[in-house]
């Protein structure tokens, strides 16, 4: 069938780890929206977010595919960003 080492299999389980992780926030943010009647951003979908990215671009890095750790690394600085946005302003709105 395969002839594949171990190593191998377990670097592709965290590939597949992280599309996971990926894939969920697509979930939460259908579910959240889905519940709320509306579009729904929840936090939670940036954790996904960036958990995700984060696995992707180690698999990438582990790959060698520079597309592939460009793409996932450069937005791992928005997802990043956007939590700083969101906790940034919650504090903001509870000093008003």
């Amino acid at each position: 069938m395969f002839d594949t080492d171990w190593e191998t299999l377990i670097w592709i389980g965290i590939g597949f780890g992280g599309q996971a992780l990926f894939m969920m926030r697509f979930v939460i943010q259908w579910w959240s929206s889905e519940k709320a009647k509306m579009v729904v951003i929840p936090v939670s979908f940036w954790y996904f977010s960036l958990a995700g990215g984060i696995v992707l671009t180690i698999y990438a890095i582990h790959r060698k595919d520079p597309v592939f750790i460009f793409g996932q690394a450069l937005s791992l600085v928005i997802y990043v960003r956007n939590l700083h946005l969101h906790y940034k302003g919650k504090g903001r709105a509870a000093a008003s």
